[in-house]
């Protein structure tokens, strides 16, 4: 009888562990998450010396002034006492820990279509940064827009929560590219013009978009097609169009901080899924 038991609870012991262990995440593989995602630009102030995901970078909207806020592993400023259930629920559902609405200038329209895996994981390489006791800056926000309430109800105009589904007659390859662009990458979130609530215009996606920082350019084959696959890889790598120009400042942050550190494979797919898009006029300025 022994003989038989031991086994078994033996195998039922590895079972848990590495079931709890894989629901952790793998803190290596978050860093690459965290890259592809673009973490770093928004929670990090850009001034020489900061600390990397200690917050106060400044974004400016038509509706004001929000700062990235600290999400290091501090009990006090940071996100310490967060749990993977709270951290699954702010990017998944756009909810803060006690219950209230972020506001969508944190991409979560994006970051829903994120798998349980890559969420896990960038809460594991999160989790295993120093702490940093800086607090978050208080958002400078216009009136009325402040109202986290009110945010309910934009969600329900403009949010529709849910994880990445792969389109069944698309590659391994388009599928990667797809979910990079729409959900890790959050392209559309700066690519795809808003209307005067803020709201996405996904019938325009990716048509390009007016920005405080300036226009960001059409994803569609419309411009695209000026390029070949190379070309927009190496772009992608090194910030340099074909004809020697350089990328404007917001993308060059994300070419140097992103797009140049994707794999080989994400870069080349992230690539096949654009030119699967229907191309579409540039958005009207």
């Amino acid at each position: 009888m022994a003989r038989r038991v031991l086994p078994i609870l033996a195998a039922a012991f590895l079972v848990t562990w590495g079931g709890a262990a894989c629901a952790q995440g793998d803190p290596k593989r978050g860093g690459y998450v965290a890259t592809a995602a673009g973490c770093a630009a928004c929670h990090t102030d850009g001034a020489p010396g900061s600390t990397p995901y200690a917050g106060g970078r400044a974004i400016d909207t038509p509706f004001g002034t929000f700062y990235g806020p600290n999400i290091t592993p501090d009990p006090q400023h940071g996100i310490g006492k967060w749990t993977l259930a709270d951290f699954r629920r702010a990017l998944h559902e756009g909810t803060r820990p006690d219950g209230a609405n972020f506001f969508p200038v944190f991409p979560y329209p994006s970051f829903t279509r994120m798998t349980d895996a890559d969420v896990a994981d960038l809460w594991a390489y999160l989790r295993a940064l120093a702490p940093s006791p800086r607090e978050s800056r208080v958002h400078q926000i216009k009136w009325p827009f402040r109202w986290r309430a009110a945010i309910s109800a934009w969600k329900w105009l403009f949010f529709t929560p849910g994880r990445f589904t792969p389109a069944p007659a698309a590659s391994a390859q388009v599928n990667r590219g797809a979910y990079l662009v729409t959900a890790l990458g959050h392209c559309g979130e700066c690519h795809t013009p808003r209307n005067f609530l803020g709201g996405l215009k996904n019938g325009r996606a990716l048509t390009g978009a007016k920005l405080p920082e300036g226009r960001t350019p059409n994803l569609t084959p419309t411009r695209l097609k000026r390029w070949n696959d190379r070309q927009l890889e190496e772009f992608l790598r090194t910030g340099v169009t074909p004809d020697g120009d350089a990328a404007s400042d917001l993308m060059d942050e994300v070419v140097r901080n992103d797009t140049s550190k994707l794999t080989a494979e994400d870069l080349s797919a992230l690539v096949a899924y654009l030119r699967t898009l229907a191309p579409l006029p540039d958005e009207p300025k």
